[in-house]
């Protein structure tokens, strides 16, 4: 009787096909090419047919084999993620303190937050990692972070959220005269001419696309970056008008960056995420508490 693969079948299947020979796949999984001749033959065994053919001293997956790799894929990555969780719960009381946040709101208000939070933690080590919101919400959900700031309100059944702060979008210009005072601009208006945009896989460059195409409006092509920081960057240095959102705008040094209020208004809200189901340390609400008075908007 044929039985199912196994998770060490599994494992040696899956090295192969991303690597194509024994020889790599042992060097890959750290172990011996007979320990992966054997399994592989085990598995077909098993199976009852073949995954490979030879062919010029590469193993060619078969048809049986390319049908189940998108499978084998996806159980892998499960896999991987069991592992990281496991390891995220390995701590002991020396473990950091484990902060995820945007890039954009790393620059200025993570700094005075952490100096608010050390007067009450003061030998409490810290750690600090910079991802984008979507993928702060998957690391949040493996448990590899104690608390994650991120932009909007990030559905996900394996998360609890906190409003933080709600500010707005605002649109970020090299300061051209001091006579020109203005403290809003239309959406209208900063479209007439390529603008620096924020990549539509953010969750605020995402909104704002769908904020121009729902008033039939057209972007010119200009710059896209990443992040907020790097865009109120750009439009410092003369490269164009940045769409941003008001929080990072704080951290504009000096006079040499014009900020108006984009018109229609458009919110923009910063969210606290942790496992759900957790009670919150006290350590993660006086970090919330420490971030939420520091980035009140202007």
């Amino acid at each position: 009787m044929k039985s199912a693969m196994r998770i060490k079948h599994v494992e040696v299947f899956h090295a192969v096909m991303l690597t194509g020979s024994v020889g790599a796949a042992a060097r890959l999984l750290h172990v011996t090419q007979p320990a992966i001749t054997q399994t592989l033959q085990h598995a077909e065994l098993q199976l009852g047919y073949a995954l490979f053919t030879r062919q010029k001293r590469r193993l060619v997956p078969t048809r049986e084999a390319q049908a189940l790799y998108p499978e084998v894929q996806a159980l892998m990555l499960q896999l991987e993620s069991l592992r990281r969780m496991a390891s995220a719960l390995r701590q002991d009381q020396d473990s950091p303190f484990r902060i995820l946040i945007v890039p954009s709101l790393a620059v200025r208000a993570l700094p005075d937050a952490l100096r608010i939070f050390r007067k009450a933690h003061a030998g409490m080590p810290v750690s600090v990692r910079t991802l984008h919101s979507n993928d702060i919400a998957r690391a949040m959900a493996l448990q590899e972070a104690d608390v994650g700031i991120v932009y909007g309100k990030l559905p996900h059944p394996a998360l609890q959220d906190e409003l933080v702060a709600t500010g707005r979008l605002v649109c970020v210009s090299a300061r051209k005269t001091r006579a020109d005072k203005r403290t809003t601009v239309t959406l209208q208006e900063v479209l007439r001419e390529p603008f620096i945009r924020i990549d539509e896989r953010d969750p605020l460059g995402a909104v704002l696309a769908d904020h121009w195409s729902r008033l039939g409006l057209q972007a010119q092509a200009g710059m896209t970056v990443q992040t907020h920081h790097i865009a109120m960057v750009m439009a410092e240095q003369g490269f164009g008008p940045a769409i941003i959102d008001s929080f990072t705008a704080q951290a504009a040094s000096g006079e040499a960056l014009q900020v108006r209020t984009l018109l229609p208004e458009v919110p923009v809200e910063i969210h606290a995420v942790q496992p759900q189901g957790l009670r919150s340390p006290r350590a993660v609400a006086d970090f919330i508490a420490a971030f939420r008075s520091v980035i009140a908007p202007a």
